[in-house]
């Protein structure tokens, strides 16, 4: 029997238990054994227990098992609602499209979700028009490798720094028909992807996260100075309420995961070491077996015919340089534009700006003039015609259905875990009195669990911020220009929760960072999880060891801890990587040796 056959009989049987359960007045019982002496609605004193991270663990551990990841999704909302309504099965299922609806009105979600279909459609267009081959026959005489190729993926999130979600699908998309032909993996170009947009993203100065991490600094600094009677530490939250900018820029070398990941990644390029499940997938593709897993379900669906070149038309490249130009600028301008709305004076300067920018509608104006760009360049050549370039757009747009689904139903948990208090219980933890220098490490590990159980790094962000901030003054961290001690305390906790967030990403398949990774490259969802996670686990160790311990117990300055970090990822890729190239070309001299011998 197939495993999605068996993750559909469990939520069949978990149905009827939980109806007879309803039918036979049983969750009353239920809910007195699980919440003891509680007893209220819902889920009683379970809000924010133990109890809130079963249904995302039900949800990542059948994705994991199963590669079934919309099925396993989908067990994870019926189970967070069935313990919302009391263990009754058709209110779970009706409260779990309650949970599907929210997540499609809300209104930044509605912003990616027809940004993401837009861009498809552009690449629709792209790819019919022979823009994307005509990119690859372009940098073909100058990618002539696969280290090369990888090189140009990696350099390639630098043109788009300023938006993880734009970084993620335009250069998966723009990216693909390269690493397709010098026979790169799809799991290694979903990671070059996916480790090189969040972390240049978080740490930054102009990018689409500015704005919310400065908010969030400056806003648990307010609150807490609104809370406390002491005069002086008062006046010295005050002080970092109104300079959460300057303590955002102190914070950046603290952020040892993100900087590490992307020193990774780079140096497993040129290195051209590899291990683990993605060394498997190397060799897979360099042997000429397929850039993804046989039997694999790719996030997009590349086969349609509307999206393949028509013979006998030009390839020009610039058919799919301009509308990416185009997306690029107008995305800019849009930042710029939506940022300086509302600022005056002083407060008129890039960095503000980018920080008070709405994103999204910046990625949806870009996204629909890269699609008409698209569409103008290949009807006035007369590549296609203006009926052949809807159709592929059309096309385009819906080789993303798949990925958007995934995505709803990755939001629609989000919300099933912030109702049931799962980022609160995981937060709670952190209340339990540790050696200050401890702080930033245990904050980096709970924002890690925080991220990969809910999906959401800025969920993490607005979850962990208001409470680790204050506990870092509370437990003795100050703000330094303020008249307070230990200042890299505070920076050392501010960037824990930003590299952690990004980390928990990282790892976790209901993320939608990770979901747009592997359907811009289209790759297996699971595959790229499974490929990156080894990967992400031995950065993230390494951050712990070199960085956030030792920077919090001031043994080392956090820069030295980078280029101790550097030097370590140099040695274990030395010594425990393997060159896939080395390894397939082994396998064909012994075999034509063999050969040769009989």
């Amino acid at each position: 029997m197939k495993k999605p056959s068996q993750i559909l009989l469990i939520l069949i049987a978990l149905f009827v238990l939980s109806g007879l359960f309803t039918l036979f007045g049983f969750t009353e019982i239920g809910q007195e054994v699980m919440s003891g002496s509680q007893g209220a609605a819902g889920l009683g004193g379970l809000a924010g227990t133990w109890v809130s991270i079963i249904p995302p663990l039900v949800a990542i551990a059948l994705a994991l098992i199963s590669r079934e990841v919309i099925l396993s999704l989908f067990a994870g909302i019926w189970i967070g609602a069935l313990l919302l309504v009391d263990f009754n099965a058709f209110a779970a299922t009706s409260s779990s499209i309650d949970f599907l609806v929210q997540s499609m009105v809300n209104e930044d979600h509605v912003s990616i979700i027809v940004f993401s279909l837009f861009l498809g459609g552009m690449v629709g267009v792209m790819s019919r028009g022979g823009g994307n081959q005509g990119v690859v026959e372009a940098v073909t005489p100058y990618a002539t490798s696969r280290r090369r190729g990888q090189l140009f993926a990696w350099a390639s999130a630098g043109f788009i720094f300023f938006d993880d979600y734009a970084n993620t699908l335009i250069r998966g998309n723009a990216l693909r028909p390269m690493t397709d032909k010098l026979q790169i993996s799809r799991e290694k170009l979903s990671y070059i992807v996916d480790s090189t947009a969040a972390p240049l993203a978080v740490s930054a100065v102009l990018t689409t996260w500015i704005g919310y991490e400065i908010s969030q600094i400056q806003t648990s600094l307010a609150l807490l100075a609104e809370n406390t009677t002491d005069p002086a530490l008062k006046a010295q939250l005050m002080t970092g309420a109104d300079n959460a900018f300057a303590i955002f820029l102190d914070s950046i070398p603290y952020l040892f995961y993100p900087i590490l990941a992307l020193v990774f990644v780079f140096f497993t390029i040129i290195m051209k070491r590899e291990f683990g499940p993605m060394l498997t997938a190397e060799r897979r593709a360099y042997r000429g077996e397929g850039v993804i897993r046989s039997g694999s379900t790719p996030a997009t669906d590349t086969s349609l015919e509307a999206l393949q070149p028509i013979e006998g038309k030009p390839r020009h490249w610039y058919n799919a340089a301009i509308p990416v130009l185009t997306v690029i600028v107008v995305a800019l301008v849009g930042l710029y534009q939506t940022g300086a709305e509302g600022l005056e004076g002083a407060d008129r300067n890039l960095s503000t700006i980018i920080g008070n920018a709405n994103p999204f509608a910046a990625l949806l104006w870009a996204s629909f003039s890269g699609s008409v760009a698209a569409i103008l360049l290949v009807v006035f050549q007369k590549v296609l015609t203006l009926a052949q370039a809807l159709e592929s757009w059309v096309a385009g747009l819906q080789s993303m259905l798949m990925a958007v689904i995934i995505l709803i139903l990755a939001w629609s948990l989000g919300g099933v875990t912030q109702e049931i208090g799962t980022g609160q219980y995981l937060a709670s933890l952190l209340a339990d009195s540790l050696p200050l220098a401890i702080l930033p490490g245990l904050v980096f590990f709970v924002a890690a669990v925080t991220a990969f159980s809910t999906g959401t790094s800025w969920g993490t962000m607005a979850i962990l911020f208001p409470v680790v901030i204050p506990l870092a003054v509370v437990m003795g961290a100050g703000i330094e220009f303020a008249g307070g001690a230990n200042y890299g305390i505070l920076l050392g906790t501010i960037s824990s929760v930003m590299g952690g967030a990004v980390f928990g990403d990282h790892c976790s398949p209901i993320s939608d960072t990770t979901v747009l990774s592997s359907m811009s490259s289209a790759c297996d969802l699971i595959d790229h999880v499974r490929t990156q996670l080894p990967y992400a686990l031995v950065v993230a160790v390494l951050a712990l060891l070199v960085g956030e311990l030792p920077a919090a117990f001031d043994w080392i300055h956090p820069v030295f801890g980078i280029l101790v970090g550097i030097v370590i990822i140099w040695f274990m890729l030395r010594v425990f990587g393997k060159n896939p190239e080395d390894e397939v070309l082994g396998d064909r001299i012994a075999m034509e040796a063999t050969e040769s011998q009989n």
